[in-house]
């Protein structure tokens, strides 16, 4: 079978800019992923068929390393450190840190544990061998007119939306972020270099290092929810997590990589830890769940009790996003902040064909639950309810209705 990942390089930026902190500050710590499939009503055909092939495919994803060209590229990233390139430079994948079975009620069983320097670089690979072997058993000539049906309607609609732009207004700026739920490697591609050549100035850059690399464009990227979850395990205070983590990050890049991701503990609980002095020091934020204008109006009451024009901040949209969404959105916030939004399946895999919603989350820290209370119902995971009570209580988090997603501990 032919190999699906051929790069190191063929994952999100965040991967990079995420490890280098947990090389810097924390490099013992001990974490444990989980796989999930959100949407397992919809599949096609059970995803446990594609178990043998997910395991050839991972042997074949921890004889990579890093070519001298990748590590070159990466040196040349103003906040990559040079110690860090250095430590690429020996990296490989361990196989032992990555199991692939079935679990007991008969579903597809991802599960990751080892050091945090090596099970945090799993993810991005995993999703994306998961969706390309799924979706190939699918493929079909009429599959992928329709994939270039629908990616040629959204460059028309982009051309439409830049005319109705105003002269006076910002750039309505558009990324890639959908390496994780993309069709394909070779879709993923032609997408964004489709894109890149047909609207360069709305489209902003991909989330894949390897493709940024290849076409010339720029890597857009700064942190994720595990970045923020492992500070739950780490030597602070639960209360001070958040704090910290973000201490953490402003130390390492001193200005550079400036977007604050917010629905950890929900937005509310955010902000009320993202003080003067944060504000200050990050560029904007991300919005990953809830309501994004409820969101953005609680950002934009935040920066002006603390005196701070939000004209001069960004807020980055990457919730299940299309662009006639993007657009209400750019509309809605365009004259208070700067704005840009982060598509993923719906740039690279809106084939006609119901994508699949898989998740490989972070469920522990140095023997210690980690959780995430989104505010989204659905996106909350955790593997102990107990520590997700407790969570909730020390952030004043009222309980809700939403569904909360039980990993099993089979293998503990």
């Amino acid at each position: 079978m032919e190999p699906i990942i051929r790069s190191l390089l063929d994952t999100d930026l965040y991967k990079f800019t995420m490890l280098q902190v947990v090389l810097h500050k924390f490099p013992q710590t001990h974490s444990v992923y989980q796989f999930r499939c959100r949407n397992l009503e919809d599949t096609v055909y059970p995803l446990t068929e594609i178990l043998s092939d997910l395991n050839e495919q991972l042997d074949h994803l921890c004889s990579l390393r890093f070519k001298p060209e990748e590590l070159a590229y990466l040196r040349n990233l103003r906040f990559i450190k040079s110690d860090f390139v250095d430590y690429l430079e020996l990296f490989q994948l361990k196989r032992r840190f990555i199991q692939a079975g079935i679990d007991e009620q008969g579903r597809l069983d991802i599960h990751i544990e080892g050091p945090m320097v090596q099970a945090l670089m799993f993810e991005i690979f995993v999703l994306s061998i998961v969706n390309e072997l799924y979706f190939k058993r699918l493929h079909t000539d009429a599959v992928m007119a329709e994939g270039e049906r629908r990616l040629q309607e959204k460059l028309a609609l982009l051309k439409q939306l830049e005319q109705k732009r105003q002269p006076k207004d910002a750039p309505f700026l558009v990324s890639d972020f959908g390496t994780r739920r993309r069709y394909s490697l070779s879709w993923h591609k032609h997408v964004v270099e489709t894109f890149h050549q047909a609207v360069p100035c709305m489209f902003r850059g991909t989330s894949n290092v390897l493709l940024a690399k290849e076409l010339g464009i720029t890597p857009i990227g700064t942190m994720a929810h595990e970045f923020l979850q492992a500070f739950q395990a780490l030597d602070v205070r639960l209360r001070d997590f958040q704090k910290a983590a973000l201490e953490a990050w402003v130390q390492e890049y001193r200005g550079d990589l400036g977007i604050a991701l917010t629905d950890v503990v929900g937005m509310d609980a955010f902000l009320r830890d993202f003080d003067l002095y944060f504000a200050k020091l990050f560029d904007g934020l991300r919005h990953d769940s809830g309501d994004p204008y409820e969101w953005g109006d609680k950002a934009y009451a935040h920066y002006q009790k603390l005196k701070i024009d939000s004209k001069t901040k960004m807020l980055t949209f990457s919730d299940g996003l299309t662009l006639p969404k993007a657009w209400d959105l750019y509309q809605y916030f365009k004259d208070r902040f700067k704005v840009s939004f982060g598509i993923g399946t719906n740039l690279t895999n809106d084939m006609g064909v119901t994508p699949l919603n898989i998740v490989l989350k972070l469920v522990e820290c140095n023997g210690q639950s980690v959780a995430k209370i989104s505010d989204s119902p659905g996106k909350t995971m955790t593997d102990n309810n107990t520590f997700l009570a407790y969570l909730r209580q020390v952030f004043d988090i009222e309980e809700t209705d939403c569904e909360i997603i039980q990993l099993s501990k089979l293998h503990k």
